[in-house]
């Protein structure tokens, strides 16, 4: 089996205001996902969401304030998966859009060195 990455990208430009209720839904739905997964077996790491805040190490070691994207480009959380190949991991990640809350996900499969 094959570990896959998704990076949840955008979503924040267009993110409306949850009431109470919608915010403890999305956390049960949230929770059944990672409970679920991880039952399965295919969910290794639920990840987590990203602040915005952060730096770039540039190739001349200096730090700059960053990163600096668009926000339909600024990664907003991660997960890692199992999956037999990019289709599957596909699949698994059309399950995590909605609770991404919008934007999109990128798959990304670790590569594999010999090990």
């Amino acid at each position: 089996m094959a570990k896959f990455m998704f990076l949840q990208r955008g979503g924040c430009e267009n993110r409306q205001e949850m009431t109470p209720e919608q915010m403890e839904a999305g956390m049960k739905a949230w929770m059944e996902w990672v409970k679920n997964g991880t039952e399965e077996g295919w969910l290794l790491d639920p990840g987590s969401p990203l602040s915005g805040k952060g730096a770039v190490v540039q190739p001349d070691l200096s730090v700059i304030d960053g990163p600096f994207a668009e926000s339909k480009d600024l990664v907003g959380g991660y997960t890692i998966v199992e999956a037999s190949d990019l289709p599957a991991a596909c699949e698994l990640a059309k399950q995590t859009i909605t609770l991404a809350g919008g934007g999109n996900i990128e798959v990304r499969e670790f590569a594999n060195f010999g090990q």
